[in-house]
């Protein structure tokens, strides 16, 4: 009997306004069998410090972050 606890970026989200949603699944596993699965969520704003993240999100953080929705990003902040 093997018990494994799998972690896997299932779900990555760019909104209009350029905020990157990721959701992490965590698996517990028995034998090849799923037993339970968590979800965890993370925002990531545009211009916030990835530092640390998934790779596969910071590619999408740095397609979808050009400098232009940074600033608008940023514009939409101070207006409020």
């Amino acid at each position: 009997m093997a018990i494994t606890k799998d972690k896997v970026i299932d779900q990555i989200t760019v909104t209009e306004n350029g905020v990157v949603l990721y959701r992490e699944a965590t698996k517990i596993m028995e034998d090849g069998v799923e037993l339970t699965k968590t979800y965890h969520r993370t925002s990531l704003y545009p211009g916030q410090d990835i530092t640390g993240q998934p790779d596969n999100v910071i590619a999408h953080c740095d397609v979808a972050w050009t400098p232009d929705v940074v600033a608008a990003y940023k514009a939409s902040l101070e207006a409020k």
